[in-house]
């Protein structure tokens, strides 16, 4: 009699579709390790079955496509109408006819390393592939939904070989004068729409990885341009950068501008009643000039001291006076040279502080830095 561990591996090693004449042999075998093992691969054998009639099914449109005389079918679907950051990428396929590809779903509900073997195989077994690109500008300029419209328009045009029919992910393209179907869902119930999908997928993930190399501040390797907690506490540390969507990010950014400047104006009122406290005289607050602002401006006996507030809660993106970089320190040294030259002072010794202000769990923290920078 065979053992439990002999069985299992006679059944790892039989094909699939074998499965019930090789499970066939031990439904006497009362063993309840057995037993276990058989349900087991049935349960397998009946997905490999539900799978197998669902890639029939996901081909329904391309036979309909077929029967109508249309033997060059590309399916069409975009990625990346919802992100704040980088471009909208869409793909087009053209796949034999009746060609089944195993795995073939919603790019979405895919690993990304199954998606990357996929995509490989899309590409070697396509009849012809290609994928279009349009800028997070000209998302600006005409808005997402044209600039889908564009980036379909683009990859159907690269194909090599020019397609009969055309189904497409839940749209209907205009300017295309090739026959066309739009599908709700269609990277789901379309062969050829879930191979585009992938393609455009894998394509526009590849992209994203490359330029969180260039903008690092964001975590675009992970998030892919969408709104995640890293990209959103990104750009309120380190504002937008250049492949940031402004059409996308304009009501986003006006919220965060008016959260800082209420958390700015906290800090200000704070960090000005500790320095009286320490036995400053304040003498001006948010003093601006061409150049940039000064919080506080104030004088500690014959020195006048030009102040930078920074106002954090928790440390997460690192401690408020790390916010007072090179460039800031600079804006911050011509503007109090235009404050100086305002009210012709000439004769006084001058100072750069920086004050912090830490809020965490609920209790606020002071520290106070003296020629934090020197001009």
């Amino acid at each position: 009699m065979q053992t439990i561990s002999e069985i299992k591996m006679t059944l790892e090693q039989c094909d699939i579709l074998q499965f019930p004449n090789v499970c066939k042999q031990y439904e006497t075998d009362e063993r309840k390790g057995v037993q276990k093992l058989i349900q087991t691969y049935q349960k397998r054998y009946t997905a490999h079955l539900q799978e197998l009639q669902r890639l029939q099914d996901i081909l329904r449109y391309e036979r309909e496509c077929y029967q109508q005389g249309y033997t060059l079918v590309a399916g069409v679907d975009e990625v990346g109408r919802g992100p704040l950051a980088g471009p909208v990428v869409a793909a087009a396929v053209i796949l034999p006819q009746n060609h089944i590809i195993a795995g073939i779903d919603d790019s979405k509900k895919l690993t990304a390393k199954k998606r990357e073997e996929l995509c490989a195989i899309i590409k070697k077994e396509a009849v012809a592939w290609a994928v279009g690109v349009v800028s997070h500008e000209r998302i600006d300029e005409i808005n997402i939904l044209q600039a889908t419209y564009e980036a379909m328009r683009e990859a159907i045009a690269k194909l090599d070989i020019p397609p009969q029919y055309i189904l497409a992910d839940a749209v209907t393209i205009p300017q295309i004068e090739i026959p066309q179907k739009g599908i709700v869902k269609g990277d789901a119930k379309s062969m050829s729409i879930g191979a585009a999908s992938i393609v455009a997928k894998v394509t526009r993930d590849a992209m994203m990885e490359d330029l969180d190399k260039v903008y690092p501040n964001y975590d675009f390797a992970s998030n892919k341009g969408y709104g995640s907690q890293k990209h959103l506490a990104g750009i309120a540390q380190h504002g937008l950068c250049d492949i940031h969507r402004r059409s996308f990010v304009k009501n986003l950014m006006q919220k965060t501008e008016t959260q800082n400047k209420e958390k700015g104006n906290q800090g200000e009122f704070l960090a000005a009643k500790q320095m009286q406290k320490l036995g400053y005289r304040i003498i001006e607050q948010n003093y601006r000039s061409q150049y940039g602002e000064i919080d506080i401006i104030a004088e500690e006996g014959d020195v006048l001291v030009f102040t930078e507030v920074k106002f954090r809660k928790g440390t997460k993106t690192g401690l408020p006076a790390e916010a007072v970089d090179w460039k800031k320190q600079q804006h911050i040294i011509e503007t109090a040279k235009a404050y100086l030259a305002e009210q012709n002072i000439t004769d006084k010794d001058c100072r750069f502080d920086v004050a912090e202000v830490l809020e965490e769990n609920g209790k606020k923290y002071f520290r106070y830095t003296e020629n934090a920078f020197l001009a």
